[in-house]
């Protein structure tokens, strides 16, 4: 329908030959003399009318000249589906089903670029055949604290790592005619109070910790739009903050995009006109009050800003900026006649889903060899918990999706083992019966009268004759764990998960233990446990990448994106006091303490407490060996570069994949830095035998720190080392060289 309209919209307003055909429709011409034309041609409301929402999702076009809608959709593991025009709730479609991706916690975990890239192109498709012009996401704000209910949306603690995996993502899906929308720039990293939390925060860490990923999608992936996120910095909301969005984004990153507003995040028509934000979506109302006929017309870029205008009391210069970033969005995305058809629910989309899913699972323990699952040994499996059914693609807030199908880790299994062993199932405990988001149903009965103790009784019953036993639990996409608008209460598993693992650890040795979750978790019981599995949300596919991991048929080569600390008093937000988990109305100013040391930088600091498990640790089912790195030059002048170069060995039975880490370390500062840093990693997959030489380049900038008080990168001469890694705690080699 929306093509159909904009064909009959495009000829109403063209009686012209194509000699007469205005710059703005010829897309063999330059976008920015396309933009000019098309600026140049609109009227003053027409211009109001593109800066603000239509409806829940979309902003006009200008039907007098031929330029249609703009529509977002939120992402970032899948195309949600459509809601109402004024409303949340369901639109009530039947075609609007999706292949929900796994989450990008779990994206990032596979510590594969080509991953991403593959990931972008198949949401981007996907998106693009449901006819979205803008993608609402990715996600790239930093894990600063494992309460933060949104961590699973997001690619974990490190700067780096997150870099080198939202450009392809981004390209990925723009390949496609469809922006991204990078979010929540900047500095959201809790939940709670998100409205009205002001980050303190000084520029070094800043520029150091959580704005590269930011950039890099900027300019590295050329992202066509970033979402302002909800909270304060200096004091001023991030929609409408001087520092970070005419200073930084469009100022020292030159971003030629748009800036999206998160839906509600403007809070004053003069200073929203003076700051930054582009697009404003979301403010307050339905659309169906507020005393107009079309109340997105009260919003603060609407007619408030019209009325401005016309009292002479602000100039249009602002307001033509505005404009010419939408349109230039637009010419990239509605207006583009070269963009492919898409493609929704193919078996190509499965299967990324699928791949991604294998690659990203973290085997975190396996004492005595109890993965891979020996099928011809074990006949019988017990899989107990509740998350082994439970549908994980519905909740989460704005990520809920309507799917075409989820595979449960329990149907997972039991596909794969068919006729080998016998699948038998006991509950173990009850979380969250529900299963609905937004009007999306998962149909799922999942009520249960029994006491903790019955479900427990059962469970061993089924454990003591079983060969093995699965217990699938961990956290689900309820308010108060992994899910927006709200945070854990604290690092513990819930639902009295912790006593059916003691049960079962009691009632067979056998025990592997899958955690479900886009965070960190307690395991108070680790050392009863022989085997313990980082599952993530893997979307669709769920099950059917699980199941390939524990049988064996997949070699686990997942690496874990950001650190588990053993208690929340380790993790450095919560250890220096500046996180506030409690609701209020008043602004409230959170302090970041820890500055540059989040993650295993702050692990790297502690002399006496470690993590559980710690950044980029993941085990396999094979083994490997690593040679002495080397360096080709051990010097490196101001514009060269070294190269390092490690050999690795597969040492075992099995075909396997290595993740092959580099941290810099600063041997002599002029300010404190952290013992280490990663500054490149390689994923190599290694026949049983097979050995690859691995090389990085690493130039100045890999060296350098943020001197606020300069306002530049500094990278200072002397002496430095190239570390090689499995872990951030598992060294394997170290090289020197300096920097003249």
């Amino acid at each position: 329908m929306k093509k159909i309209l904009f064909t009959l919209a495009m000829a109403a307003a063209l009686p012209l030959s194509a000699q007469q055909k205005p710059v703005y429709l010829d897309d063999s011409k330059p976008i920015e003399e396309r933009v000019e034309d098309a600026l140049g041609r609109m009227t003053l409301r027409e211009k109001i009318d593109v800066i603000h929402a239509q409806s829940k999702f979309s902003s006009a076009g200008v039907r007098r000249l031929g330029i249609p809608e703009l529509w977002t959709d939120d992402g970032p593991h899948g195309v949600r589906p459509e809601v109402l025009w004024d409303e949340w709730d369901q639109a009530g479609w039947t075609n609007d089903s999706c292949v929900a991706f796994p989450a990008l916690t779990c994206l990032s975990a596979t510590w594969n670029p080509d991953m991403a890239l593959l990931y972008g192109r198949s949401i981007g498709e996907e998106a693009r055949y449901r006819e979205k012009d803008v993608l609402l996401g990715p996600g790239v704000n930093i894990y600063r604290t494992p309460l933060n209910g949104r961590n699973f949306e997001y690619f974990g603690e490190d700067p780096y790592l997150t870099s080198r995996m939202v450009v392809p993502y981004v390209q990925g899906v723009q390949s496609n005619g469809v922006a991204v929308c990078v979010k929540h720039y900047a500095l959201n990293n809790h939940e709670v109070n998100r409205h009205n939390t002001n980050v303190i925060v000084d520029d070094r860490v800043l520029y150091e910790i959580y704005l590269p990923a930011f950039k890099a999608a900027v300019q590295e992936g050329k992202a066509w739009s970033i979402m302002s996120a909800y909270n304060l910095y200096e004091g001023k909301h991030c929609g409408q903050n001087p520092r970070l969005l005419d200073e930084i984004l469009k100022g020292e990153w030159s971003f030629d995009g748009a800036v999206i507003s998160d839906w509600g995040g403007i809070h004053d028509t003069g200073q929203a006109i003076a700051h930054g934000v582009d697009l404003e979506f979301g403010s307050w109302t339905d659309g169906l009050s507020n005393g107009a006929a079309n109340a997105y017309d009260n919003y603060y870029l609407a007619l408030p800003y019209l009325k401005l205008i016309q009292e002479g009391r602000v100039t249009t210069r602002e307001l033509d900026d505005k404009v010419r970033r939408v349109l230039r969005l637009m010419f990239r995305t509605s207006m583009n006649t070269r963009k492919p058809f898409g493609s929704m629910c193919s078996p190509e989309h499965y299967a990324a889903a699928r791949q991604i899913g294998e690659e990203g699972i973290v085997l975190l323990k396996n004492e005595g060899d109890v993965l891979p699952i020996n099928l011809e040994a074990v006949k019988k499996i017990a899989v107990v918990g509740e998350n082994a059914v439970k549908m994980m693609t519905v909740g989460g807030g704005s990520s809920s999706l309507k799917v075409q199908r989820e595979i449960s880790p329990l149907e997972g299994i039991r596909r794969r083992v068919s006729g080998r062993a016998e699948v038998v199932y006991a509950r173990g405990y009850v979380g969250d019966a529900s299963g609905e988001y937004n009007g999306v149903v998962t149909g799922q009965d999942l009520r249960d009268d029994r006491t903790p103790e019955e479900l427990i009784a059962e469970a061993v019953e089924a454990a003591r004759d079983a060969d093995c036993v699965l217990f699938i639990g961990g956290l689900n996409k309820s308010a108060g764990q992994d899910c927006e608008d709200s945070d854990r209460a604290g690092l513990e598993l819930p639902y009295g998960q912790d006593r059916v693992i003691e049960a079962l650890a009691q009632a067979n040795k056998n025990l592997i233990v899958v955690n479900i979750s886009g965070n960190a978790v307690a395991m108070p019981w680790l050392d009863r446990v022989p085997a313990v599995v980082q599952d993530w949300y893997l979307g669709s596919e769920a099950g059917t990448s699980l199941a390939a991991v524990l049988v064996g048929d997949v070699n686990p080569s997942g690496r874990l994106p950001f650190t588990f600390p053993a208690r929340l008093e380790d993790v450095p937000a919560h250890q220096l006091g500046e996180y506030t988990g409690t609701r209020t109305q008043d602004t409230v100013n959170v302090r970041y303490n820890e500055g540059i040391f989040v993650g295993y930088r702050w692990a790297d600091k502690q002399k006496k407490t470690k993590p559980l498990f710690p950044f980029g640790y993941g085990l396999s089912y094979t083994t490997f060996e690593y040679g002495k790195p080397t360096v080709d030059n051990a010097v490196m002048t101001a514009d060269g570069s070294v190269t390092v170069r490690v050999r690795v060995k597969n040492t075992g039975s099995r075909e396997g994949q290595e993740v092959v880490q580099l941290y810099v370390s600063d041997v002599k500062a002029s300010l404190p830095r952290p013992v280490k840093e990663l500054k490149g990693f390689q994923k190599v997959r290694l026949a049983p035998g097979e050995e690859k030489e691995v090389v990085f380049t690493l130039r100045k900038d890999a060296l350098s720190f943020f001197d606020a008080d300069q306002h530049r990168w500094v990278a200072e001469p002397g002496k430095f080392e190239a570390i090689v890694a499995a872990s951030a705690a598992d060294i394997k080699g170290k090289v020197a060289f300096e920097l003249e």
